[in-house]
């Protein structure tokens, strides 16, 4: 088999018997009643798109043992899942391992043909996709097609990218010698994602891997696995081939053990992970064994700085559209609000009138909807922690403050003044919709307190004197920095952190990189 791969006189065959689709049963999952203020009604997700097995070596894979995929707003169970666990996962590195030789033979042009294949399936289904997302995350339907059109956007952009891994020449040292340098796919790339996210975080890191010419193995979060089986399902109606996209689904339970067999299998030559700065430094411990490659985008504890300068009303639209996407969960979503004194109680005064007047707590599902649950109980107490703590040292609330009556993962959107640095909302990141102000006096002492961190992955400012906003953007210890804006992810832009807010960059035209090695070769006797 290994020749036949090698041999560029049957690659066209080849490729086209890889391309083929699985068999499958015709037929939908349906998922449980969930409630809606507009009534009780099933849910019907496309049978097309509704998997839950494994997907490894081209195949849908059952396992022995399942787990519970909830709907985070009512606690309804929405599917069993496959739970795989070691066997499953070195399954699925070994069936890598083996696709990636013609993988990696495959044309660039080839390659990005099939991504941008991809890419158009996910259009196709949008609808669907934003419904799975919505189903199993929680998230408004329209933030959740707003994520597909952006997990898509990497797909394209990757598809692109392939034909760009170019490589140097340099002027030799000798005269009968060339030198020249390649760019080549450093292998299985073992890819583990979060569940606030689920679609984006996949194509993003997927698509890359995926154009370099290197294979995948998939962990979605236990939350959240039904978008990367969707994924899978339009991988593979694409033509990508087998072996190269796999999903190994897990529990909570086994999610220790399987991640450990990503970290350590020695057929794995690279590690991509967003999640937990915790989590990372667990996964990086055991990479270490074998040496791996690894790019890590970790917690954040974005400072959001208010100066005097500043357009207030533009400053709280930013301030609202930064905090309470996702009901403020995502890693890059304000943790920490500093307010100049000359605007702070004008700034608060908006920021609490905007808060109420724009924002609606509901179902995902029902039209209007700004605020999704959060994910689970865990989520809801850290909240609750956070806001106890801050109350109990002298913080007022001024707006929110405790769970809505919609559920018990929904809480109201919360607004803090009053706050202090010995806060716990100010020490660690609360991923919840959870807004403490702090009032300071100057640009140092917010430069202080923003770089206080020990992580770095994004931060904002609003400030309309030209000098500040050159001082502040350099001096600020974060991997991004929006200027007078409070949303900046977008495919062309680098993704990344510093300190410990991880390794590496996504998206872009460095986001390639990520999954290259640079190979020197110096080709002599040339006399």
């Amino acid at each position: 088999m290994a020749a036949r791969l090698a041999s560029r006189s049957v690659r066209a065959s080849l490729i086209h018997s890889l391309l083929r689709l699985q068999p499958r049963p015709a037929w939908g999952r349906r998922f449980p009643a969930r409630a809606s203020s507009t009534g009780l009604g099933p849910a019907m997700l496309p049978s097309s798109l509704a998997r839950c097995e494994g997907f490894v070596g081209g195949r849908w894979v059952r396992v022995a043992a399942t787990f519970p995929v909830r709907d985070p707003a009512s606690g309804a169970e929405l599917a069993q899942v496959a739970d795989c666990g070691v066997a499953e996962a070195r399954a699925a590195v070994k069936a890598a391992y083996v696709a990636g030789a013609a993988w990696s033979a495959v044309s660039a042009k080839e390659r990005g043909a099939l991504l941008r294949k991809w890419y158009d399936l996910m259009i196709e289904n949008k609808e669907d996709l934003a419904k799975i997302i919505t189903a199993e995350n929680g998230k408004p339907l329209k933030e959740a097609l707003g994520e597909i059109l952006y997990s898509a956007s990497f797909l394209e952009w990757f598809a692109e990218e392939a034909r760009r891994t170019y490589g140097d020449i340099i002027p030799s040292y000798a005269k009968d010698r060339r030198i020249l340098v390649l760019k080549q796919p450093v292998g299985v790339a073992a890819i583990i994602t979060p569940w606030n996210f689920p679609s984006a975080m996949i194509t993003r890191k997927v698509g890359a891997a995926l154009a370099a010419g290197c294979t995948v193995v998939v962990k979605p979060a236990e939350d959240t696995p039904l978008s990367a089986l969707a994924l899978a399902e339009l991988a593979n109606q694409a033509g990508i081939p087998a072996g190269v996209y796999n999903v190994i689904p897990c529990s909570r339970q086994q999610a220790a053990a399987v991640g450990e067999v990503l970290c350590t299998d020695p057929l794995v030559a690279k590690i991509s992970f967003t999640g937990s700065t915790a989590t990372g430094k667990i996964l990086l411990h055991h990479a270490a064994g074998t040496v791996k490659r690894v790019s890590m985008e970790l917690g954040g504890h974005a400072p959001f700085i208010v100066f005097d300068s500043a357009d207030v009303d533009k400053a709280v639209a930013g301030a609202l559209a930064s905090k309470y996407r996702n009901s403020g969960q995502t890693c890059v979503c304000t943790n920490r609000f500093l307010v100049q004194k000359g605007i702070h109680d004008a700034f608060v005064e908006k920021f609490a009138q905007s808060i109420k007047k724009e924002l609606r707590v509901g179902n995902g599902f029902d039209e209007g909807t700004t605020q999704g649950p959060l994910i689970n109980d865990k989520a809801v107490e850290k909240v609750e922690r956070h806001i106890d703590d801050a109350v109990s040292q002298g913080a007022s609330i001024v707006t929110g403050g405790k769970r809505h009556s919609y559920g018990k993962n929904f809480f109201e959107p919360t607004l803090l003044s009053n706050v202090t640095t010995s806060m716990l909302c100010t020490q660690e990141e609360t991923f919840g919709p959870l807004a403490p102000v702090i009032k300071f006096n100057t640009e140092e002492e917010a430069l202080a307190i923003a770089n206080s961190a020990n992580v770095g992955l994004a931060g904002y400012f609003y400030s309309r004197d030209p000098a500040q906003i050159w001082r502040v953007a350099e001096r600020l210890e974060v991997g991004m920095v929006g200027v007078n804006e409070g949303i900046m992810s977008a495919v062309e832009c680098p993704f990344g952190g510093v300190k410990q807010s991880g390794l590496g960059r996504e998206g872009s035209k460095y986001g390639i990189d990520e999954y290259l090695e640079l190979k020197y070769v110096c080709f002599g006797g040339l006399q």
